[in-house]
């Protein structure tokens, strides 16, 4: 391929991207580059398909290489999720590869400095702090690990160490989700999938953007309109987005008003005797938390029970409660009480990450399931995820503290027992307890031993708890000084956990290593390694490996199964080991295949059957639950629990709840009580905090902002604020402005009347900028089922950076540390 070609190629692609960018007030969609449609080939140039490496939505690019290096990516028209479609960040994902400060070589920090070392003294390193203490070790992975890769550190973590203690960054993000699934269907992941959004009369947005987090997914609603079809969009949030702009109605609520409004739209369901008697008749059970010490099963309600619940929550003590006016929540109410229509609901971080996650998740579902707008194409409650493999690694694989492969979780003996033989480990080698979760496992980490800190090594792969976390001053910040305790990071950039890392582990990245992500609507999508990483840079499953090998090389008990073989051993034809974890022979078999066909034998338990490796070689993903048909072929589920498409169903049955928590084939519809959210404005700090996103960054900016274009379009982060709030400070455009909370303390840039528009009495600030760390400020408060924190809502004060004072010697240090940090920011792949 000549160079002009490539350069046209290169250039068209950039043109549709930058579109997007120019801040033109547009919806945020982009159409597939029809200067890439023809693929061409020839010429030493190759495509091959991938997922692309950013959100949950699982959209496929074509990815095109040549002379071993990513110089094209297209649209895949041939893929279902995305039809040829990309956004913004998609169009550009093959740049994240080539930022001129990869992590190359290993580095160990010696006398306070990073020394580049080999890899066999990383991994004996590793290796021999897990040793002399197993039990205070623990592994922080993310929904960004592929399966394969999750799979691993949870056989590695839970069938060889006996150590629970492995959590990923999805507690921060989906946990919630997770438990409101569970709750209602017993079973985890949505019944719909994204067919849902083609055939729906309503869509709700439930505190969520999907205009600019899940633009390609949202483009399917806008074009339905191109077309002269007509499809209501109801926004409920806190602020205006441009998913607003696109909106039919706006709901604006107070925070934790979305409690309220679920709880409204079931009373007026009851009040007006206009819910789907039937269906709940046939297939619903009420359900309540428990007084005095709730869980996740609850109590059995009476219907009546339920009733009697649900009528103080009239339009008018919801209005009181949410802000929203009764008269919209009766609009609400009319909708879901009218069963010749369609409605979707859509939700993600806005409900996720709430002290009352589990509660609101459960109890939207409970509206659907009411109301009968359950199980067609187009009814359907949808959460969707913000990372490629937030459902397929974390919820699917199980890579949670509490959880095992398929849906077992450690505290039941049958489910260890089960996966103890599959993994043909001796009795008893998993523990019954659960470990820590996120927020505790670095609560333990950052406190002193002597104060009963338990966690000394901890290891991070794919991820970046050093902005991500709330609380940082607590929760991560403190780590520093810390003689006894040892952080280790895998990771492709520097970012701000590399600033206190002991050890850094440059890693592979997307299409550099084989790998299987699962989106959000349960489809699996695999991809074969196209390009070398560089330096010394190695996969994260290598690691984990070469890691359990050195264990068993020193005699670890438990990196040997039942038999003395090493846990991760692969033979070859002739019965020999292949030393996978020699790096130089790492690709002499496919390691991913390997996994992956001994992790299918966990999926059958909870019905979220896996075709085998090969048949996701050859398709764009498919859904689970797969399985086989009489003439061999496979066969993915688009709905779950509806006769009609899901084999597990029985027979005759119209739906069939098969994995019900009540064990009599019934959803659970729940009565949760409104309670506040736990830290409110006061006199000192008046203003609401809400955190997010931005269209063109992915959450710690750590691959965009070395896009230049994507960072020249969004190069800082800054705070929204309204015009009345800037005014009464006497704050100007731009200025900036110090954020404070009881916590800590984070300086921006002030946006009014942006892109995003807050209500009086409310800031927004997106999270991607590493020299801008908002997470000094949030709170880690968290739901007491989930155990995932609240990022959408904490109490601050905003004042103009010339007034503020020191108030105590942390928020010097956390200052410190972003300028530091704001040293190594913005290192860009030019386009």
């Amino acid at each position: 391929m000549n160079n002009d070609r490539r350069a046209l190629l290169k250039s068209a692609a950039m043109a549709a991207a930058g579109s997007m960018v120019a801040g033109n007030g547009s919806l945020p969609v982009v159409r597939a580059d029809q200067a890439v449609d023809d693929l061409p080939t020839g010429e030493g140039l190759e495509w091959n398909k991938a997922p692309c490496r950013f959100c949950g939505t699982g959209c496929h690019v074509q990815v095109g290489v040549e002379d071993g290096r990513v110089v094209a990516i297209a649209g895949d028209k041939a893929a279902d999720v995305n039809k040829g479609l990309l956004c913004v960040k998609g169009y550009h994902v093959g740049g994240i590869l080539y930022g001129k400060d990869r992590l190359t070589k290993p580095l160990l920090r010696k006398d306070g400095e990073l020394t580049e070392i080999s890899w066999d003294e990383a991994i004996e390193t590793i290796a021999q702090r897990i040793f002399d203490s197993p039990e205070t070790f623990a592994f922080y992975g993310s929904g960004q690990w592929t399966i394969p890769e999750g799979f691993a550190a949870q056989k590695f973590m839970k069938g060889g160490l006996g150590n629970n203690h492995i959590d990923p960054n999805a507690r921060l993000c989906m946990a919630s989700a997770v438990t409101g699934f569970l709750a209602t269907y017993g079973v985890d992941e949505p019944a719909g999938c994204y067919q849902d959004l083609d055939e729906c009369d309503v869509l709700i947005t439930w505190g969520n953007n999907p205009a600019e987090m899940h633009p390609v997914l949202f483009s399917r609603v806008t074009d339905r309109r191109s077309r002269g079809e007509t499809v209501r969009v109801i926004d409920i949030g806190t602020r205006r987005t441009r998913t607003t702009d696109a909106a039919n109605d706006y709901l604006e609520m107070k925070p934790h008003g979305d409690v309220a409004i679920s709880l409204g739209i079931m009373h007026l369901l009851i009040a007006n005797d206009n819910y789907d008697k039937s269906f709940v008749e046939k297939h619903c059970n009420f359900r309540g938390a428990e007084a005095d010490s709730p869980t996740l099963q609850g109590e059995a309600i009476s219907e009546e029970d339920f009733r009697k619940r649900i009528a103080k929550y009239t339009p008018e003590h919801v209005e009181e409660l949410s802000g929203v006016p009764a008269d919209q929540i009766r609009m609400l109410g009319e909708l879901f009480g009218n069963h010749d229509i369609r409605i979707t609901s859509l939700w993600c971080m806005g409900m996720n990450q709430h002290t009352m996650g589990t509660a609101i998740n459960s109890l939207v579902h409970g509206v659907h399931l009411l109301s009968g707008h359950f199980g067609r194409p187009g009814d359907a409650p949808t959460s969707l995820t913000g990372q490629p493999s937030a459902c397929g690694t974390v919820r699917e694989v199980g890579t949670l503290s509490h959880a095992l492969p398929g849906g077992r979780v450690v505290a039941k003996p049958e489910h260890r027992q089960q996966c103890e033989e599959y993994w043909n480990l001796r009795e008893g080698s998993i523990n019954a307890v659960p470990g820590y979760h996120t927020v505790k496992m670095f609560e333990q980490f950052t406190k002193p031993t002597a104060e009963g800190g338990d966690i000394t090594t901890l290891i991070v792969q794919v991820t970046n708890p050093g902005q991500t976390l709330p609380n940082l001053n607590a929760l991560f910040n403190d780590k520093e000084g810390l003689k006894d305790k040892f952080l280790i990071v895998s990771d492709v950039y520097p970012t701000a956990s590399t600033q206190l890392a002991d050890l850094i582990l440059p890693a592979a990245l997307w299409v550099e290593k084989n790998g299987m992500f699962g989106n959000s609507e349960r489809r699996t999508q695999q991809w074969f390694k196209m390009v070398d990483p560089p330096g010394d840079a190695r996969d994260d499953t290598w690691m984990t490996i070469a890691i359990a090998h050195k264990l068993f090389e020193m005699g670890y008990e438990g990196m040997q199964d039942k038999d003395g073989e090493f846990i991760f051993a692969v033979k070859d034809d002739d019965g020999q080991d292949i030393p996978i974890w020699e790096f130089e022979h790492y690709y002499d078999t496919n390691v991913d295949k390997h996994l992956f066909e001994e992790y299918r034998q966990f999926t059958t338990m909870k019905h979220k059957n896996l075709a085998p490796y090969d048949e996701y070689v050859k398709a764009r993903g498919l859904r689970w639950p797969v399985v086989e048909q009489e003439d061999g072929s496979w066969r993915e589920t688009r709905f779950r629990f509806s006769g009609f498409d899901d084999p597990f169903v029985k027979e005759g049955e119209e739906f069939d709840f098969y994995h019900s928590s009540s064990n009599d084939g019934r959803a659970q519809i729940w009565f949760h009580e409104y309670a506040p959210p736990p830290e409110m404005p006061d006199d000192q700090y008046p203003m609401w905090l809400c955190t997010g996103r931005v269209l063109e960054h992915w959450h710690t900016g750590t691959m965009t902002r070395r896009l230049a274009p994507l960072n020249r379009a969004m190069p800082t982060a800054y705070v929204e604020m309204h015009s009345d709030d800037a005014k009464a400070a006497n704050i100007r455009q731009g200025e900036i402005v110090t954020i404070e909370s009881r916590r800590g303390v984070c300086d921006l840039p002030v946006w009014i009347d942006g892109r995003g528009r807050p209500p009086r009495g409310t800031i927004f600030v997106p999270f991607f900028d590493e020299s801008k760390l908002i997470n000094n400020c949030t709170l880690e408060a968290f739901d007491p089922f989930s155990k995932q924190p609240d990022y959408k809502k904490c109490a601050v004060r905003v004042v103009k950076k010339t007034t503020v004072k020191q108030n105590s010697a942390k928020d010097q240090t956390a200052k410190d540390k972003t300028a530091k940090e704001a040293t190594t920011a913005h290192v860009e792949v030019s386009s």
